[in-house]
């Protein structure tokens, strides 16, 4: 997406420090698995890439997307300011009073914690195999 600067496979918002894959798909440490997204607010939006965030999966599904589940697979927003708090809330608001989906937006908002890095091997993971695209 223009404006974005780059992407970083990781965790965010669990107890372990410097979780690994293994360590957080067994759904014991509270992390998330997640995106952290760099980009330039003079080239885009956040609330383009809140559009983006919420048009790539199924915000109303509580700790589920497509097939896997366990709250490591939570929709969440860690945002990096109070700004990005309050618009990705009101983004909620905006879609829940819209009826944009058929079920409420589950989609937890909270203030951004230490994100760590996953494995090299997770790593732009589609895009090493040659896919475009989660087919969730």
């Amino acid at each position: 997406m223009p404006g974005v600067i780059d992407t970083a496979a990781g965790y965010e918002g669990g107890d372990l420090e410097h979780p690994t894959y293994k360590d957080v798909c067994n759904d014991h440490t509270g992390h998330a698995e997640v995106v952290d997204v760099t980009f330039d607010p003079a080239r885009v939006s956040f609330d383009t890439l809140l559009d983006a965030f919420f048009a790539m999966h199924d915000p109303t599904q509580v700790n589920r997307q497509g097939p896997d589940w366990g709250s490591q697979y939570r929709s969440v927003i860690f945002a990096h300011s109070d700004d990005q708090l309050w618009e990705a809330r009101a983004k909620i608001a905006e879609l829940n009073a819209t009826g944009a989906y058929r079920k409420p937006v589950a989609t937890q908002v909270v203030p951004a914690c230490t994100f760590w890095k996953a494995e090299e091997y997770h790593q732009r993971y589609l895009e090493k195999r040659g896919m475009v695209s989660c087919q969730i």
